[in-house]
């Protein structure tokens, strides 16, 4: 004979109506569930119709870098787009281009400038802002373009003893078009890396 601690418990033995009752249940919340989504979310800063737009209907392109000359002096070595990123950064509807450029050096870390690039109807794109001068000195981290603001982390170095493989130096800097021009606002200015 064997004997048990704990009482027999009538609701613990399951049965098919259980589980089909169980199964009734969870069907009816996740119909619920589907039935109670969010709607579709839409945000547009200015009216559709004010927009500019290709003959297809859709944005204009952003700039394209590889068809700018950009105010380097690379004694010949030409040129590298190292990062860029588009966004509408004035609000007038046309994407710009904010590029992260140095010279092609065949070793060594360059310093690197950030251009704002913009393109009319018909025209080539252009540049028309310098937000990093190459004079400088710094080079570019982390960069993004994120609802009208260019954000980058600058590292530089403290004097000309620092190998410029290594920067010892880092600063957060951001931009927003206000008014007719880039406003820079940093953050950590010269922390050391």
């Amino acid at each position: 004979m064997q004997t048990s601690a704990l009482p027999d418990l009538a609701h613990t033995a399951t049965k098919p109506v259980h589980w089909l009752a169980t199964a009734a249940a969870m069907a009816g919340v996740v119909a619920a569930a589907g039935l109670l989504q969010p709607g579709t979310a839409t945000a547009t800063a200015t009216a559709p119709e004010q927009r500019p737009t290709t003959q297809q209907g859709a944005p204009p392109p952003a700039p394209d870098p590889a068809r700018v000359e950009f105010p380097l002096e690379c004694g010949g070595a030409g040129t590298t787009v190292a990062k860029q990123a588009s966004g509408d950064l004035d609000g007038d509807g046309r994407p710009e281009t904010v590029a992260v450029v140095h010279c092609d050096a065949g070793s060594g870390t360059p310093p690197s400038g950030i251009y704002v690039l913009t393109q009319g109807s018909g025209a080539a794109p252009r540049v028309v802002a310098t937000l990093v001068d190459p004079a400088d000195k710094k080079t570019v981290g982390d960069f993004t373009v994120r609802e009208g603001r260019v954000s980058a982390t600058l590292l530089g170095y403290s004097s000309l003893e620092v190998p410029r493989c290594c920067p010892d130096q880092e600063e957060q800097a951001s931009w927003r078009w206000k008014g007719n021009a880039f406003v820079r606002t940093s953050g950590d200015l010269a922390r050391a890396v």
